[in-house]
């Protein structure tokens, strides 16, 4: 989080400093980018790209405080998931079938994910469905509230709450059922 300078690096983004732009960027680009991942789009750097493009280009029709911009940006994030899943979804895979899950190299933040378990993390999220996935990784990796979450997925506070209550249950479970493996176990 930017912090106390947010409004001033806002007010200076909005004058299109390089700076300004660049520190909302590296601020949260990190955090979409796993979301994004998270909810299985590929190319998630050039849609990280294309959210933040989105998020510069309407900068002045933003109001409010940093926890709505970070509100915001999500906003922004998932309507671009949901429109690449509609693609995805007229359109066969192009990419030849072995090269379907190779990872691409040199991105710190698909590292970083899979120092701290990346793949057991896909592992649980593939558990849950489409809409409790959506709640868990807006709730916990882009560390929204329950009326933000509500906000951008288009539902009601309650029904985030059953949504991660039941996505909770859901990973308790399978990992009961040693369909998913804790890791601090291995």
């Amino acid at each position: 989080m930017i912090g106390e300078h947010f409004e001033q690096v806002l007010a200076a983004a909005r004058t299109g400093a390089p700076w300004a732009l660049q520190g909302l960027y590296e601020d949260l680009a990190p955090v979409v980018g796993g979301y994004l991942r998270l909810q299985g789009l590929r190319e998630v750097e050039d849609h990280t790209s294309e959210v933040f493009l989105g998020v510069f280009r309407d900068l002045s029709a933003f109001a409010g405080a940093e926890p709505a911009f970070r509100s915001w940006v999500f906003t922004i994030a998932h309507r671009r998931m949901v429109d690449e899943r509609r693609r995805q979804g007229r359109r066969p895979d192009a990419r030849p079938l072995e090269d379907a899950d190779q990872p691409l190299g040199g991105d710190v933040e698909t590292e970083a994910l899979d120092v701290l378990g990346g793949l057991w993390v896909s592992d649980a999220l593939a558990e849950l469905t489409d809409e409790q996935r959506q709640v868990v990784t807006l709730r916990i990796i882009a560390d929204l509230s329950v009326e933000e979450v509500a906000a951008i997925v288009g539902k009601r506070p309650g029904a985030v709450r059953v949504l991660q209550h039941r996505a909770i249950e859901r990973l308790r479970r399978a990992l009961e059922r040693g369909r998913i493996t804790d890791p601090r176990r291995t």
